[in-house]
């Protein structure tokens, strides 16, 4: 049924449980995982900074958050591989998380979403974490949420 399961990680408390939790579902599916991270974009820069200074910092970012993704997945690729489950790992920056985590199941061919969420705070932000709602507004595929 699903073949190919979007697990979205960003390496905090909640990443274990997502890689558990989707590698025992992609397991019993017989799917394959396609992780994802989604890092921010650089800061605006600040007043005073000149172009090379702003260069400089956008250079840094750009290497810390790609090593920062990298991490990630090639932890999550290790424990795929050792429960025998088939998995690919991407990251791109961007603005907005949702919009990213949508566009890239779009662009991986993935037929579900796997999210994780905390499930607190104004509610557990009315049922869902804001990212994990943003996604279910944004995208028609179906989305399994992991509390």
């Amino acid at each position: 049924m699903y073949k190919n399961l979007l697990v979205p990680v960003d390496g905090t408390e909640l990443t274990e449980q997502a890689m558990s939790g989707s590698i025992e579902l992609a397991k019993q599916l017989g799917a394959t995982i396609t992780a994802f991270v989604a890092e921010s974009l650089p800061p605006l820069p600040q007043i005073g900074r000149t172009a090379r200074q702003v260069e400089i910092e956008n250079t840094l970012h750009d290497e810390r958050t790609a090593r920062h993704a990298e991490a990630v997945l090639k932890r999550f690729e290790e424990r795929a591989r050792e429960a025998g489950v088939g998995f690919s790992g991407h990251h791109a920056q961007a603005l907005r998380t949702e919009d990213a985590i949508v566009d890239a199941a779009k662009e991986h061919g993935c037929d579900m979403i796997v999210m994780t969420t905390h499930g607190r705070g104004a509610l557990g932000e009315l049922l869902f974490g804001a990212h994990t709602k943003g996604v279910m507004a944004r995208s028609k595929l179906p989305l399994l949420v992991l509390h």
